[in-house]
Order: structure tokens, then sequence, then C-alpha cells
């Protein structure tokens, strides 16, 4: 099957966001993809939170989800959104994944369980706590014929969920990000193949890249990672659109070959001596 994978410079506008990835959903529609991927923050990407209050918006009213519902029925589309920041009526904003059908029907939705509260030095500090509320579901779904598990971003780094997505027999996942340039460096290729292999999955990774309106930088290379850990697709520095075929037979191939899904077994307590 066809995969598109967009790897975006996003500003802090919804609306041109949403122009962006439905032109891009034109061209992936064109060159024959099944199911389109984009970056985490797709809608708006802005540290400057109390700007960025003023844009943020529900699910039922965000300006960047209607125009892609409207992409995804006029191409024919399957739309995974990497994730967009909303409001809810709790307070507490979400980072949350849409799956988006070829018929414009929200599939399954997903919200991010790992929260980036972290300080980098050089003043580069995030607390994701502050204003998003935490995922608790691990979310998976059927679609164009293979099972789409779903991650965010700062979730690689925490191996227990792609376990559970590989109990669940997920045959793509999806991890979105907006990974800085100092971790995308040091982490970023080797944590998508670590949980490629561990999975016996093809990993999809959408990312951001370059300078953004905001001031911040992000690490771009979108990577597409096959069961095997080979890399398939490297998007550089610079956003755009790629078209990569994967060869699902590769999965089961793979898990017959190497087998740790079926040789799995729970541990027990630990102890110290």
């Amino acid at each position: 099957m066809k995969v598109a994978i967009l790897q975006m410079n996003g500003s802090i506008d919804p609306a041109a966001n949403a122009v962006a990835v439905v032109s891009a959903i034109a061209d992936a529609a064109a060159q024959g993809a099944e199911i389109f991927f984009t970056p985490e923050m797709s809608n708006m990407l802005d540290r400057d939170r109390k700007r960025a209050a003023a844009k943020i918006a529900s699910e039922e009213s965000d300006v960047f989800l209607a125009q892609v519902h409207k992409a995804a029925r006029q191409y024919n589309m399957n739309v995974h959104i990497g994730s967009l920041a909303l409001t809810h009526e709790d307070g507490k904003w979400r980072n949350r994944s849409i799956l988006i059908d070829s018929t414009g029907e929200i599939r399954a939705r997903y919200d991010k369980i790992h929260l980036f509260d972290v300080e980098l030095g050089g003043g580069d500090n995030w607390r994701e706590s502050s204003v998003y509320k935490a995922g608790e579901q691990v979310a998976l779904s059927d679609i164009a014929g293979q099972r789409l598990g779903f991650s965010i971003c700062y979730d690689i780094r925490f191996p227990a969920l792609y376990r559970e997505l590989a109990r669940a027999r997920a045959d793509i996942i999806a991890i979105p990000a907006a990974f800085t340039v100092p971790t995308g460096e040091a982490h970023w290729h080797v944590l998508l193949r670590a949980r490629a292999i561990e999975t016996s999955s093809f990993v999809i990774a959408a990312a951001q890249c370059g300078t953004h309106e905001d001031g911040r930088k992000t690490y771009g290379h979108s990577l597409v990672v096959d069961p095997w850990g080979r890399v398939l697709h490297d998007a550089g520095e610079d956003p755009g659109l790629a078209i990569v075929e994967l060869d699902m037979e590769q999965i089961q191939k793979v898990r017959q070959r190497l087998p740790s899904l079926a040789n799995a077994r729970e541990i027990g307590d630990y102890v110290i001596s």
C-alpha cells in the first residue's frame, strides 16, 4: 500500500496550516496514497500560550479540522491528523490525534498520554502538563485493511505503550512529532527504529521541521521505518510531501523470522539482593 507523509513547518495560524494540508492531501490522492499522515500540532504550533489561547478551539469548531474533514471526503482519502491542540469543557487543552476515513467520518481519537515536562537548558523549557490533560487510553483503529496504532511525540520514550500496541497486533504505528533539535539529533532515529523492531510493525513518523513563527526550532527528519528496522524514507530538514510504498506482507515475514511477540513472557516482581 502507498502512504503519504507530510513534513510541515507549521505556523501559528490554523487557517494557513489547513490550506497547506488540504493541498498536500490533493497531491497525495493524485499519487495513489491510501492513508495520509501529518505531524504533531498540525493545526497550530505556538509556544506563546496566551496568544495560542485565542485560536485554539474545540473539536467541533476547529477551523483546521473542518477543512480536513471536507478534503478527506473530496479526495477519498484516509487522513491521520498527527495531533491538534484542542480546548475541552474541563478547561484543560488536549493534544489529540484524529483519524478520519475516506468518507470524512472520524474513526478514532487518541489523547497524548505522556506529557513533555522538561528543562533542556539554555532557556529551552517545556511543561505541557500546565495546560494539557494527559490521555489514559491506548488507541488502535482498523483502516484501509490495516491496524493502525496511535502515539504522539514524547510517547516514543515509553516502551510500555508500544508493547500494548504490539500485543494488539498493530500493523502500522504512527508517531507524529514536533521534536526539539537537541533531542532529535541525539535520539530520534534510534528510538523510531527501536519501536519498529520491538513491535515488528511499520512506524510512520510525520514531523515538524525548521524555524517556526513562535521562535522554536524543530528537528524534521520525518521517517518511515519497516518492521526489520530499515529506514524507508527520511525527509531531511525541509517541508514536503513524500509517497512511500509499504510491503505489508513483510510484517508476517518478520514476525515469523523473529517471533519476539510470540515469545514474550510476563515479568514478575524484581528481587534486589
